[in-house]
């Protein structure tokens, strides 16, 4: 859309169309030998990101890495922009955003904001896809799916049970991270394994999203947390397959009921409904997400806010290179043919 974007990141990471500059050389989830300690690397991005915007490289800095950020805001002349992606409701993390209250944040939901009001929230954006990547599939499948992380926030083991009280098979393809995730994965989800019923398939890749998600009969959502998001229900959706869920968090956001899956708090209840997932029209739920979560109008959104900002910025008499953001404000705007 006409913005020139530099990302700061791990060096195996592949931003399309932007700069890439790496604070080390691949993701720390991803290293043979995993790191003792995160905090260090986020230190040093940190000093990255602080030794470029001292030169006036950027007019926003818009950051996604949690609190980290927060002290940069104070020491340079660019608005910095705080996209949170966790929950807010842990213990002691007010001491940290708190501490910054002149920071601007943008929730991604509106219920992931609930817990802490009083920071200065500029909006909430919900996710965007780019649906490209996910294939609809206007057949139920046979089998329902759970995608996520082996934790008791994600609760594979209801999952497990909804799948056995519907009589309908299940495949588990989620990621195992630590000694504790490996012990609940031995303790409540390996031994109802059986190969056919229910079955393990691992960690998989995004490209093998679109064709595990498209052929299930549903998707099994059965959380236990306040879901900041939940980015799996709507990739499920894109593929047209509908959604069990227990709406904690954002799901009320993501899902309407009857129409692009359902929602109880009670796992009793969601396996009773898994022998009216056929019924739900998978074409509306490709709709719904096209109409709700697109990455256009997720781009759009966060366009407007540099727009908001970089304005509030200028009143302050801060230093500016130029308005990055003058070739498209049209388009932000809601026009279509923006001039770059």
């Amino acid at each position: 859309m006409g913005v020139d974007v530099t990302v700061f990141a791990s060096g195996d990471s592949a931003p399309q169309g932007g700069r890439l500059i790496p604070y080390l050389d691949e993701a720390l989830r991803l290293k043979k030998i995993p790191a003792q300690d995160a905090a260090p690397y986020h230190l040093k991005a940190l000093a990255d990101v602080a030794r470029w915007a001292h030169s006036d490289a950027f007019d926003i800095i818009h950051n996604h890495d949690d609190y980290w950020l927060l002290p940069l805001s104070d020491m340079i002349s660019a608005p910095v922009l705080h996209t949170l992606h966790g929950r807010m409701d842990l213990p002691d993390i007010d001491q940290a955003f708190c501490s910054y209250p002149h920071n601007y944040f943008v929730s991604i939901s509106d219920s992931q904001r609930r817990p802490m009001p009083q920071l200065r929230w500029v909006r909430t954006i919900h996710h965007g896809l780019d649906f490209s990547s996910f294939r609809f599939q206007p057949k139920p499948g046979e089998y329902l799916a759970f995608l996520g992380r082996i934790t008791v926030e994600k609760r594979p083991e209801w999952a497990i049970q909804i799948a056995k009280r519907a009589g309908v098979p299940l495949k588990i393809a989620a990621k195992i991270e630590g000694r504790q995730s490996q012990d609940y994965f031995d303790a409540l989800v390996r031994p109802h394994l059986d190969g056919k019923n229910i079955e393990y398939v691992g960690e998989i890749s995004e490209l093998e999203k679109s064709e595990f998600l498209g052929n299930a009969l549903g998707l099994v959502f059965p959380i236990d947390w306040p879901e900041p998001f939940g980015l799996v229900v709507v990739e499920a959706l894109a593929c047209g397959t509908p959604v069990l869920a227990r709406p904690c968090g954002a799901m009320p956001e993501l899902l309407e009921p009857g129409v692009t899956g359902f929602c109880s708090w009670d796992i009793n209840v969601l396996s009773e409904k898994v022998a009216d997932l056929k019924s739900i029209d998978r074409r509306r739920c490709r709709e719904w997400v096209e109409t709700h979560f697109s990455l256009k109008r997720m781009t759009e959104d966060y366009i407007n806010v540099y727009r908001q900002l970089t304005g509030i910025a200028q009143t302050k008499s801060y230093r500016h290179r130029r308005d990055i953001l003058h070739s498209v404000e049209r388009f932000a705007d809601g026009h279509s043919q923006a001039q770059r």
